[in-house]
């Protein structure tokens, strides 16, 4: 399965992050729209992502291994073409970027989106889910795949 999804993650109280060659981030308290793609296995992506047990490999993987910091939710789309740019620019216009995050290897400003609740980056998400006509999924559909 392909697909391009969106981490939602709190961030629980001010966090300095270091993140590969990004450098320093200081995150505030809030909620943090990741979008990513998986063009070869989006379940195992997804559950890499869930996963606490993992390598540093992509900057999002420093933030979701931060102690300050918890999954929210986890809502995609399957799709056999990389949609990931479209989106974040969507999600990036109702909401702050963490510029360079997550987009070296893309001419996006950022794929983290800063939101200060969890109601406004879930209704974001699912507006740019919507804007392409696309067909939302989240967790209960993976573990039924199971």
């Amino acid at each position: 399965m392909k697909g391009t999804y969106c981490l939602i993650i709190e961030v629980c109280e001010d966090v300095k992050l270091k993140v590969g060659r990004l450098g320093q981030l200081d995150l505030k308290p809030g909620f943090y729209v990741y979008i990513g793609s998986a063009l070869n296995s989006l379940e195992s992506r997804i559950k890499r992502h869930l996963s606490s047990e993992k390598k540093l490999h992509w900057h999002v993987d420093y933030l979701l291994l931060n102690k300050k910091s918890k999954m929210d939710d986890v809502l995609f789309v399957i799709r056999e073409d990389k949609i990931e740019c479209q989106i974040a620019d969507y999600i990036s216009q109702k909401g702050d970027q963490i510029i360079g995050f997550g987009c070296s290897d893309c001419k996006c400003d950022s794929h983290l989106i800063y939101f200060k609740n969890s109601n406004d980056a879930h209704k974001n998400v699912e507006s740019a889910f919507k804007s392409l006509d696309l067909e939302i999924k989240d967790l209960n559909y993976l573990l039924n795949l199971e």
